[in-house]
């Protein structure tokens, strides 16, 4: 299958806006490259093998954002409104290409790399070496063109919360599932039972290979749809790594999906639509526990008390 990678060479104070057009026109996850950090790395001699020379040779103050397309999407009107978008507000400058699924991983391979993204989590790619220090909870994810590697500030930040609040007796729900990081994390932090849901096709399939990869295919049930028209049991956690404004339509109905005091965390959630998401989750009869920002992104945890 091919894909449409839709490429934005944009300001880093741009990044939330495009993200959100982006995201708006149905990308289900962003690679944002800043070729300046990238610069950085060709001080230490291993890195060359790593770093692509194109990426070397744009030494400007801008960034480059990513999103991926499946071609059974009607890829005319999505790339028609995305240049419309960025154009009339002057965002930058617009290119396009195909990717084969074949060819993903190896393209991946370039900055993919192991990653320690909370207190114990680790996340390691296949062709990596690690040796885990006392209490590491080791995941292996290869990229795939299901999204979710860990290395996104949202996912991190989702992965800190589930480490505070995921207990051995927790039933968890993994709402837009993506790679299935999160209800893998999820399972390897104890939790009784896993339901990772997605309405991506795709993402089910490598969602159930990676649980399968980390040893949790017990523990974890992947089925694709709709949570909310799939299942009338209720979790402790449920976990959505989404955009805003899915889950601002998710919220009314997930309550019915959740115990009383139990944990809801958001994230996907551009900084500048945070205060839209906290008033529907007020008015939805969650208590909001804590929030987290990285980079302009942020993750909400927050508890039932209706």
């Amino acid at each position: 299958m091919n894909w449409l990678e839709v490429i934005i060479k944009t300001k880093p104070e741009n990044e939330d806006l495009v993200s959100s057009i982006l995201y708006d026109n149905g990308a289900t996850g962003l690679t944002i490259e800043d070729p300046n950090d990238i610069v950085e790395l060709d001080k230490a001699k291993d890195a060359w093998d790593f770093i692509e020379p194109e990426l070397l040779e744009n030494k400007d103050d801008g960034i480059i954002i990513k999103a991926y397309y499946s071609e059974a999407e009607n890829l005319d009107a999505i790339l028609e409104e995305i240049t419309k978008r960025i154009r009339r507000n002057g965002l930058g400058e617009i290119l396009t290409s195909k990717v084969d699924e074949s060819d993903w991983a190896e393209n991946w391979k370039i900055h993919y790399k192991t990653t320690k993204i909370g207190r114990n989590i680790v996340i390691k790619p296949s062709w990596e070496e690690y040796q885990p220090e006392e209490d590491d909870i080791v995941i292996e994810l290869d990229p795939g063109m299901a999204f979710g590697t860990g290395s996104h500030e949202t996912t991190v930040m989702c992965a800190r919360a589930l480490e505070r609040n995921v207990t051995p007796t927790s039933t968890v729900f993994d709402v837009g599932c993506g790679s299935g990081i999160l209800g893998i994390i999820a399972a390897k932090l104890g939790a009784g039972r896993v339901l990772a849901v997605d309405l991506d096709p795709m993402c089910v399939k490598v969602t159930k290979e990676n649980a399968v990869i980390n040893q949790v295919d017990e523990t974890i049930q992947v089925e694709e749809g709709n949570l909310l028209h799939m299942v009338e049991e209720k979790a402790d956690v449920i976990v959505a790594n989404i955009i805003a404004e899915i889950i601002v339509d998710l919220v009314p109905g997930l309550k019915n999906h959740i115990n009383a005091d139990g944990i809801f965390i958001a994230s996907g959630i551009i900084e500048s639509k945070l205060d839209m998401v906290k008033e529907v989750l007020l008015e939805n009869g969650y208590e909001i526990v804590g929030v987290e920002v990285m980079n302009g992104w942020a993750a909400i945890t927050s508890k039932m008390v209706i």
